[in-house]
């Protein structure tokens, strides 16, 4: 798989994918602890071959060091690292209407961590060149430790994982609604009728 650099948000939404893997962030958990789950993995995103589960350890704490710093500079210097660590060639190639596009190929010996690298710096580079070191950001979760790199149109993207961190703050906000009010809403407070 190449880096499209027009598509920065598909790469930088494995770089952020790739980092809330770590155990850091499902509280001792880690998402990657195999071969196995590391080719689901990566498959998803289109990405084959035998991985070095400990090299991709390595990188996946590498992006989370990038994507943690705030200043613009730090972020485009290690995330050009990241990205001449698996590239091999750049050029403009036609997409699917014919329209010229950057991409970056990743070099014929990259190993499969060098690949990750290439894509997340480009998906890394693309969101600091189009919309700031302001989305980067911490997951406002009060019990996760995530990142994320918010590519969403509006820049409102609160959580890493929203589905997750998302539904446990909502549902923690509902129960201390709850608890502050007395109980359950009147409608369910009623009796029930026997069985």
């Amino acid at each position: 798989m190449q880096a499209v650099f027009d598509d920065y948000v598909a790469a930088a939404g494995l770089a952020t994918e790739l980092v809330n893997t770590a155990p850091g962030v499902w509280h001792g958990e880690d998402q990657l602890p195999d071969d196995a789950t590391l080719a689901a993995f990566v498959g998803a995103y289109g990405l084959s071959g035998d991985g070095d589960l400990a090299a991709v350890h390595e990188l996946r704490d590498r992006l989370r060091a990038v994507l943690d710093l705030r200043d613009e500079e730090a972020i485009e210097r290690e995330a050009s690292v990241l990205v001449g660590r698996g590239l091999g060639t750049v050029g403009l190639e036609p997409d699917e209407r014919g329209r010229l596009q950057w991409i970056a190929r990743p070099a014929a010996d990259a190993t499969l961590a060098d690949r990750l690298a290439l894509i997340g710096g480009v998906g890394v580079l693309g969101a600091l060149r189009t919309l700031g070191p302001e989305r980067f950001r911490d997951c406002a979760s009060d019990t996760c430790s995530g990142v994320f790199i918010d590519t969403s149109r509006p820049g409102r993207r609160r959580y890493c994982m929203p589905d997750l961190c998302g539904n446990r703050a909502n549902v923690a906000a509902y129960r201390a609604r709850q608890k502050a009010s007395g109980g359950l809403p009147d409608v369910q407070r009623q009796q029930r009728p026997p069985r």
